[in-house]
């Protein structure tokens, strides 16, 4: 199984990016699927989740009405649209897949977003 993040970059404050987390090797559309987030010395912590097949959605409060996730089942696929962006979204961004009844979780290896002017 694999989970592979991209997309993230060093952007200005207010601009926007979306990372994407491919996954393979797995039944994508049995996984809910999350975006965490590390800054440096700070814990992990979860942006964003959908359910399995995007009918329900859930956002930490820091990133409510300027993040977005989204999936595409057909392309193994998890989207996170990040848009005005702030300072302290800087962080390494982890994607996270969880079969409920399996209670098997996958993580990706994490891309950096660095927001700055």
């Amino acid at each position: 199984v694999q989970l592979v993040e991209s997309g993230g970059g060093l952007v200005q404050p207010g601009r926007s990016l979306r990372l994407s987390c491919a996954a393979s090797g797995l039944t994508f559309s049995s996984y809910a699927m999350s975006w965490y987030r590390q800054a440096p010395g700070k814990e992990r912590e979860m942006v964003a989740g959908i359910d399995r097949f995007g009918g329900s959605t859930e956002y930490a409060d820091s990133v409510k009405g300027r993040f977005t996730i989204s999936r595409d089942n057909d392309k193994n696929t998890v989207y996170l649209q990040m848009n005005s962006l702030k300072p302290e979204d800087t962080a390494v961004y982890y994607c996270k897949g969880f079969h409920r009844f399996l209670a098997i979780t996958y993580w990706g290896q994490g891309t950096q977003v660095t927001i700055s002017s």
